[in-house]
């Protein structure tokens, strides 16, 4: 009977969130949510960019955010939350690790809004801004720098042969190098992705016109490359 009184006086406890307070720590999530979405726009290189990653990023400050004020100082709610959200699975596969980083920034953000650490939230938010937006600047990490990506679909092509597109490659570009093949799911066809830095005295449409010329090819992309570029 004791420990049912304990547990009723624990619910009384809880922090009951005023609607002004509750709209104020809704919007500092949204904010930042829409923070973490700029920086990783602004900051993404390659060609694995993803609209719905930026929504994801908002979406989570908000609802880590909801979560945290509807647990409170509340043990009993928070292993039902517990409960409640381990039936969830999540399948997609994190291409990027620095989309990993992008999404605890994201929690990170939503726990401190919820919680009312209003400087922790906005000074470690602009302080990971500012991480983040340096580091790109800087190109750290960068082991060479790119000059454009090309990135094609090819049919299958006879391994007793050169294919075209190899010669026109060499033709064009100083120097080549495959980043990524991935065959279709019928087999027929292939997806490459090569990292080329072009001859001084060769023009990019050109070279574009040349594979595209080729009747094996199609689905031609060229992406030009600052830095080192992710595909």
């Amino acid at each position: 009977m004791i420990e049912k009184d304990n547990f009723f006086q624990m619910e009384r406890l809880a922090h009951v969130y005023m609607p002004a307070e509750i709209l104020l720590n809704l919007g500092l999530a949204f904010a930042l949510g829409m923070l973490v979405s700029f920086i990783y726009k602004l900051t993404h290189k390659g060609l694995s960019y993803s609209q719905s990653f930026m929504l994801t990023n908002i979406f989570v400050a908000v609802i880590v955010c909801m979560v945290i004020m509807v647990i409170g100082n509340n043990l009993a709610r928070a292993f039902a939350l517990v409960g409640a959200l381990s039936i969830i699975r999540f399948r997609t596969v994190v291409k990027d690790t620095k989309d990993t980083a992008f999404i605890f920034w994201s929690l990170a953000a939503g726990l401190a809004s919820g919680t009312g650490s209003y400087f922790l939230a906005i000074a470690g938010s602009a302080v990971m801004s500012l991480i983040a937006y340096v580091l790109f600047l800087v190109n750290y990490g960068s082991v060479h720098k790119s000059e454009f990506i090309l990135q094609f679909r090819s049919d299958k092509a006879d391994h007793n042969e050169e294919p075209e597109y190899i010669k026109i490659i060499s033709n064009y570009s100083k120097s080549s190098t495959l980043l990524h093949a991935e065959p279709s799911g019928d087999g027929k066809t292939i997806k490459l992705s090569y990292d080329i830095v072009m001859k001084k005295d060769s023009y990019i449409n050109e070279f574009v016109s040349a594979i595209n010329n080729i009747d094996s090819i199609s689905e031609t992309v060229v992406v030009a490359a600052k830095n080192d570029v992710d595909y």
